[in-house]
């Protein structure tokens, strides 16, 4: 009898882990975009980030973050996706109507220029909602000042190319920033390995607080 209900206990508990996802983490993503920019810049960047949000956030993100391209059926399964580059970005009609119902449907897209992507983010951004503008976020928004990193003066500046301060350009749609455009900052440059920009800790530590503040942004709102 003993023996019976011990096998019973045993083959209850196989199935229970069977039925267990093997993977109970969530995940981020990068875009793979189109229009010949180096969309795998600084490839450091986003797994230092996301150590960054599991140990100060206590998140559990994935640390290989997923390579997603902008018309996958994938991106419904991320809350937030991050671009990068120095140069050209474009979307297809059929990528931007994609990137439109993930965004539309909770998702969260942030797009940081390493100097140079400027000119062609705009009309990227224009094409997924050709009805909203992409403006310059007051320093009181969310983002910079309901998250657990309070930046009073908005984004940190973390490389200076032209002299121009760092500015934080959003697309908002029924109430929730759905796109962030992060300008003049290089965001991304501040999350990479210490040794790749020789940023100062602090630099590193301020642009680090500021991307976590985008992803507790995304999963929150």
């Amino acid at each position: 009898m003993k023996l019976k209900l011990f096998l019973v206990a045993v083959l209850a508990f196989v199935v229970l882990m069977a039925a267990r996802p093997l993977d109970s983490s969530i995940k981020v993503g990068l875009l793979k975009y189109r229009g010949g920019g180096d969309w795998y810049a600084n490839p450091t960047s986003l797994p230092n980030l996301i150590k960054f949000c599991n140990q100060q956030l206590g998140m559990n993100i994935d640390v290989e973050p997923v390579t997603i391209e902008p018309d996958s059926p994938d991106l419904f399964n991320l809350a937030f996706v991050h671009a990068t580059g120095h140069g050209n970005i474009t979307f297809t009609e059929s990528e931007a109507a994609n990137l439109r119902r993930w965004l539309e449907g909770g998702g969260f897209l942030h797009l940081d220029d390493n100097y140079g992507m400027d000119p062609f983010v705009r009309p990227a951004v224009k094409k997924i909602f050709p009805e909203l503008e992409l403006q310059e976020l007051p320093f009181s928004y969310p983002i910079y000042a309901k998250q657990r990193f309070i930046f009073p003066n908005g984004l940190p500046k973390i490389h200076e190319h032209d002299g121009k301060p760092p500015q934080g350009f959003g697309v908002i749609y029924k109430g929730r920033l759905v796109i962030y455009y992060s300008y003049e900052c290089d965001l991304g440059d501040g999350w990479e390995n210490p040794d790749v920009h020789k940023d100062s800790p602090q630099g590193r530590e301020n642009a680090l607080r500021m991307g976590a503040n985008l992803i507790q942004y995304a999963f929150s709102y």
